[in-house]
């Protein structure tokens, strides 16, 4: 076979989109080939608001189309579950904690954000509001997580550990084998009873690397037994927090 002659086949195959429209919503499509995959596969990720297509290798995208078109009443039924966006926005609210913040922005306002009874106010061009409510918001869950991990450490005759965050989706914390902590900086708008979970969690396995049963005595201690309503409640409304500040 030349070529060219692929060429002109594959040039004929209708392409995969790059969005699906799902009842009034564009939803990003990610194609994954993988060597390993017998069949394909579709996965709905309500965190990051998109569909992955997982193909086997030689799939052609003519058939992977058709796929893609048959499953739609399943897309569309995923889709309908997932939370709808919250834009940081003047007059909005954002979850911090066991409260609700209001956003009060004003030109003329001082750029930092600053937050004073409940009321987050915010600077400069309307253009730059949700970049600077994040830049606080992750401020906070450094500083929060920062005091959370040190006294949960302290608790056990540990130093404090390290901590640095992200905007992870597959996992809210880690901790690497140096006993370095990293946490998702959405963690700050769940409940601090969750947020500290989380913490204790983490703290947890700079002593035990595993899951084992002395692991856990030590998380249900250090979270004052909290770590299974924090679980359940991140498992209803975790994908929620990934959709706020996003349009």
């Amino acid at each position: 076979m030349s070529l060219a002659f692929l060429r002109r086949t594959l040039s004929r195959q209708p392409a995969l989109p790059e969005i699906v429209e799902v009842d009034g919503r564009t939803v990003p499509l990610r194609v994954r080939v993988s060597p390993r995959a017998r069949r394909m596969t579709l996965r709905a990720d309500a965190a990051l608001g998109c569909i992955g297509l997982t193909l086997p290798h030689g799939v052609s995208q003519r058939r992977a189309a058709a796929f893609l078109d048959s499953q739609k009443p399943w897309i569309e039924a995923c889709t309908r579950k997932w939370p709808s966006p919250r834009p940081f926005e003047p007059g909005g609210g954002i979850p911090y904690g066991d409260i609700e913040l209001r956003i009060e922005w004003r030109e003329d306002l001082p750029r930092t954000a600053r937050l004073e009874d409940g009321v987050l106010y915010v600077g400069g061009p309307a253009d730059a509001l949700g970049r600077r409510v994040e830049t606080w918001l992750r401020r906070e869950a450094q500083r929060l997580l920062g005091e959370d991990c040190t006294a949960l450490a302290a608790e056990i005759g540990l130093p404090p550990p390290p901590v640095r965050l992200g905007d992870t989706t597959g996992r809210w914390g880690s901790c690497s084998s140096r006993g370095g902590l990293a946490f998702s900086w959405r963690l700050v708008m769940a409940p601090e009873y969750v947020r500290r979970a989380v913490a204790a969690h983490e703290v947890a396995h700079i002593v035990h690397h595993n899951h084992g049963p002395e692991f856990h005595a030590l998380c249900s201690r250090l979270s004052g037994a909290t770590a299974r309503k924090a679980t359940r409640w991140l498992a209803v409304h975790g994908a929620a927090l990934h959709w706020i500040g996003r349009r």
